[in-house]
């Protein structure tokens, strides 16, 4: 029912956006971390599972499970800086993050995983094309 409701906003967000006056749309996450995107030139595209953001500054994925709430501001706040390849979120490029990306290409779910990182060719989509990009990035020690 949440995922229900909170697509439901994102629709409402995405035709609404251009009648109030922000600069920004803030996500809470469920750990109230909180994830700030400027407006400029933002669409917003959905599915049951994700929430894509794509703005003048690149795209970003975010996985609705892990969407608490969202508004629109004024206020920038911090902006999340993306490891590229830190498909499991733990700070670092590694072996581990081969292994995650596979297991969701396989199937898994995204609440682990960040797909923002996933996309290490930065093609805006996450497929085997980036477990090849990722291992190439590991092997040349980048």
């Amino acid at each position: 029912m949440k995922k229900t409701i909170i697509t439901m906003l994102i629709a409402l967000v995405a035709m609404t956006i251009s009648a109030e006056t922000y600069s920004y749309l803030k996500f809470t996450k469920i750990d109230n971390s909180t994830v700030t995107y400027s407006v400029e030139g933002i669409k917003l595209t959905y599915d049951n599972t994700n929430v894509t953001i794509t703005n003048a500054e690149g795209t970003a994925t975010l996985p609705l499970a892990q969407v608490k709430d969202m508004e629109f501001t004024n206020d920038p706040g911090s902006t999340p800086s993306i490891l590229i390849g830190d498909v499991n979120n733990d700070g670092e490029v590694s072996i581990g993050d081969v292994t995650a990306l596979i297991d969701y290409l396989l199937g898994g779910t995204a609440n682990n995983i960040n797909l923002a990182a996933a996309d290490v060719n930065s093609d805006s989509e996450v497929t085997i094309a980036d477990v090849t990009a990722l291992i190439d990035k590991l092997l040349s020690g980048n």
